[in-house]
Formats: structure tokens, sequence, C-alpha cells
């Protein structure tokens, strides 16, 4: 077991003090918006299993001996590296608003962008890799999101009622038919229309949800940080969800989605594949982007821990990448076994709990190759991050 030194990203949309606050650190002044626990090469959690100072990068620890750091199974399945990302996400403004492609997209993507020699850095490269990315996000805080497209007729009746002139297109079309249909040329229309003429129907559709108030509040606060961008109109699309501590979203392929504020525990597969739909300077590619979302409305199923009697509390999710669960210890309690074929990651967010020898506080962290003996004791929250092999 290897206590990890994980890197903390300062992505502009960050907050400034949540990430400080659970790790009991003065805060900067600067946004944290994710620390980063696994082996992903952008940022690698490093360890260090020598008797000097010396760290060692997780990736390179997994690349050297496979089958040992990650179990046979692991490596059969997933091959030799670790499937996941684990990260502490800190929202102090919305991020973009995005989807992820499912395997077969993935694949495609990326053949095609290597066949037309588009280079892996481009700005405008799509595909990074040939790995869908489903992602799930549990709050510690109350978390605010947006996730898969509402009903057709009630984004309708939200549109309707800021009463500005260019948005009465988009509330005809969101009364056609077939549903499906209505949700993609609107999309569509918002996304490729003028930039001079969006960025006026942004400006008076912030204006008018500014007088509303109440349900319109989330969006107000977008077009704040993103003034003039058609993401805000494109986010009037989605379920705007209120996650309380302990609730969770699992964001499967084609789902658009964006967080808006608050802290959470990430899990995800580990890629880089992202299609984004506004609220960024980033390149957004129409086309492959309709051709990755799913156009239909959905009600967000906000998940809730299913607890068993080894005391594990398992965030129920249909993919293999990842299984996240948590511990919650009270004082006394009985040890708690984990040991398992497949590696691990455990996080603190809560108390003083230990894992074999090794004492932790919020935020601390360790790797669990595949098969050691590991038990947690003491008190306090652990989430166990895995794979299904």
């Amino acid at each position: 077991m290897d206590r990890l030194s994980n890197t903390v990203r300062p992505y502009a949309w960050g907050s400034t003090t949540l990430i400080p606050e659970l790790l009991g650190t003065a805060p900067t002044g600067e946004p944290q918006a994710e620390m980063w626990m696994g082996a992903h090469p952008g940022a690698p959690s490093r360890v260090n299993r020598s008797t000097t100072p010396l760290e060692h990068p997780l990736s390179d620890v997994i690349a050297a001996a496979p089958e040992a750091e990650l179990g046979a199974p692991t490596v059969s399945k997933f091959g030799p590296r670790l499937p996941f990302l684990l990260k502490l996400l800190a929202a102090g403004a919305p991020l973009s608003l995005q989807v992820h492609p499912n395997p077969g997209q993935a694949r495609e993507g990326y053949a095609a962008e290597e066949s037309q020699g588009v280079p892996i850095d481009a700005p405008y490269r799509n595909y990074k890799d040939t790995n869908h990315k489903p992602e799930l996000v549990c709050a510690l805080t109350p978390f605010d999101g947006l996730c898969g497209f509402r009903a057709p007729a009630e984004t309708a009746d939200l549109l309707a009622r800021l009463d500005v002139d260019s948005l009465k297109p988009y509330v005809d079309l969101l009364h056609a038919h077939p549903e499906e249909a209505a949700l993609r040329e609107v999309l569509t229309a918002v996304l490729t229309a003028d930039p001079d003429e969006m960025s006026h129907t942004v400006h008076s559709s912030a204006e008018a949800a500014a007088r509303l108030g109440g349900e319109y509040s989330p969006y107000v606060s977008i077009a704040r940080h993103y003034p003039g961008d058609p993401g805000v109109i494109a986010a009037m699309l989605l379920n705007h969800v209120q996650l309380q501590p302990g609730e969770a979203l699992f964001l499967g392929a084609g789902v658009p989605h964006a967080y808006l504020n608050g802290l959470g525990v990430e899990i995800m597969a580990n890629s880089d594949n992202v299609l984004r739909c506004g609220l960024t300077p980033k390149h957004v590619d129409v086309p492959e982007l309709l051709r990755i979302v799913r156009f239909e409305a959905t009600d967000p199923a906000v998940l809730r821990p299913e607890a068993s009697s080894s005391g594990e509390e398992l965030y129920d999710t249909p993919i293999d990448e990842f299984r996240l669960s948590r511990y919650v210890l009270a004082p006394g309690a009985t040890p708690r076994e984990l040991t398992v074929g497949t590696p691990q990651i455990l996080l603190c967010t809560e108390g003083t709990p230990r894992a074999n020898d090794i004492d932790l506080a919020p935020g601390g962290s360790v790797f669990v190759p595949a098969g050691e003996k590991t038990e947690l004791t003491g008190s306090g929250t652990i989430y166990r991050a895995t794979v299904v092999a």
C-alpha cells in the first residue's frame, strides 16, 4: 500500500476555497479545481517505495509490473493500465457543457482523425484515445449540475416565460414531434446561429432571467461567466440537478452535462475524449457533436449508495472501468476488510481513519495493489475506487 502524493489542477473554473477547506490548508487565492488520484499521464500520482525521499509516478510503477500492481484479471480486461481516474472536483464556476462518446464512437473518431493526420495535441482534435469516458460524481457539499435533456415541452415553457423575441422560433420547434428531432433541431440552431445575433439573444435572455429569478438563477450565473456564449441557451435545454451530500450522478455516453458549483468525488474511465457544446473558449465541433449526442429527454437518475452487510455502500453503475463505494466508520466500529484481486484507491473525506498502518486525514489517499491484504480501522469516511474485472 502506498500513500499518494497528488497534483491539484488550477483550472479557471475551480473554487479557491473548497479543496483547501477539505485539506485543512490555507487558500492561495488561486483556483484549485481538481485533485487527481491515479495514473493518468497528464498528472499521475506519485509514490515512494524506497528508503530515499525520491517519489516515482504511479504510472511508471504500474508499467514496470502491471500484473503485480493491477492483477491478471484487470490486465486481461483493460490492458496494462489503471482504467480509472479518481478526483476531488471543486467547481466555483460552471464547467464547459460537454458530452462523451461510447466505445465504438471513440474508436471510429480516433481512427478518422489519425487517418487525416490531425496532431494529437491539436486544439481542434476531438479524440485523444480510443476509450469511452463514462463518469460518476458524488457530492461532498450541496452540488449543482446540468444533466441530460429535460422534456421539450417543459423547456419550451421555460423559454417562453423569458419573453425574448429571438427565442420564439426555438419555442415553436420544441413543440414539434417527434421530441428527439425537436431537440436536435434546436441544439443545432443554437450552436450554428450568427454569433452576433446569438450574443444579443443570450444578453436579453440573461436580463430576463435575472428579473424572474427562482428557477432561472442558474442561467443568470452561467451567463455572467460566459457572456454571449450560445452554451447559455443550450444549458436551458438540460435538467438542472441539485445533489445533497452523499448523492451522485452517473453520466453515460451521449448525455450532455455540466457541473455548476460544489465539491464532489468524481471517478471516470481513463480517457480524454470530450465533445464540447459551449461555455468554453475551446473548439466546438458541431457536426461531430451532433453525431455523439443522445437526443432524448431523460429524468436524471440521482444515485444513493446501496448498503451491504459488510459496511460497504456502493454507487451502482453499468460499466466496468470503475466501481465507487464508501465506508462510513463510526468510532469503535469493527475493522473493515477490503482485500480484493483488483487495484484500489482509497480516499479519506472525513475523520481520521487508518488503512493498514497508514493514518489518513481528509484529502489523504492510498493506492492498494491487487490482492494486498487491506483493513480499515478508526473513524471517518473513506471512498473506495476499484474496477470490475
